[in-house]
């Protein structure tokens, strides 16, 4: 087993299982795929974004969004799949995991949290102490009241994003003069 997880993943993993924060893990993996790799969209940091984006729609009931995503993901895996036990998964259980979503999704089956098969102990005591660290149980279920977290989107602070938008649209605008 690959014992030198990236950080970005590892943080993935304890949100995924820990708070359940799936717009978080989103960010994580966006951050780490733009910044250490050649942004290839058939990436298997895609799919990992990407399953995390669906089970962020998902959970929200919003299933064309959920279904959408999750078929862009189920093929990154596929095309991936000898990659899978590198990041510490049961390759087989995975994949028939990311079945099993696409199918309950299709079937308007309500939300319920899933786990990742992990088959790294090391990188699984790993990922559940760094849980403990922050407060989060381990494989906990999504705590559906949580607003912050079911609507993140929604209710975070954009105040950094419409700033960086403006700089770059400042920027475009003195290129076209």
């Amino acid at each position: 087993m690959n014992k030198n997880y990236p950080h970005a993943y590892i943080d993935y993993l304890v949100h995924f299982h820990g708070d359940r924060d799936y717009f978080e893990c989103h960010e994580i993996l966006e951050h780490y795929w733009k910044e250490h790799t050649r942004m290839d969209r058939d990436s298997i940091w895609v799919g990992w974004i990407q399953l995390a984006v669906a089970l962020y729609h998902y959970r929200r009931n919003n299933l064309t969004g959920a279904l959408r995503t999750v078929e862009k993901a189920i093929p990154k895996f596929r095309l991936h799949e000898q990659d899978l036990p590198e990041f510490g998964i049961n390759k087989k259980l995975f994949l028939d995991r990311m079945q099993s979503l696409q199918a309950a999704i299709k079937s308007n089956t309500p939300y319920s949290s899933i786990h990742l098969p992990i088959e790294d102990e090391a990188l699984e005591h790993i990922c559940i102490e760094k849980c403990t660290d922050k407060g989060f149980g381990w494989r906990t279920c999504s705590d559906l009241s949580n607003e912050m977290i079911v609507e993140r989107h929604r209710l975070r602070d954009r105040q950094d994003i419409i700033a960086l938008r403006q700089q770059e649209l400042k920027k475009r605008q003195q290129k076209s003069h």
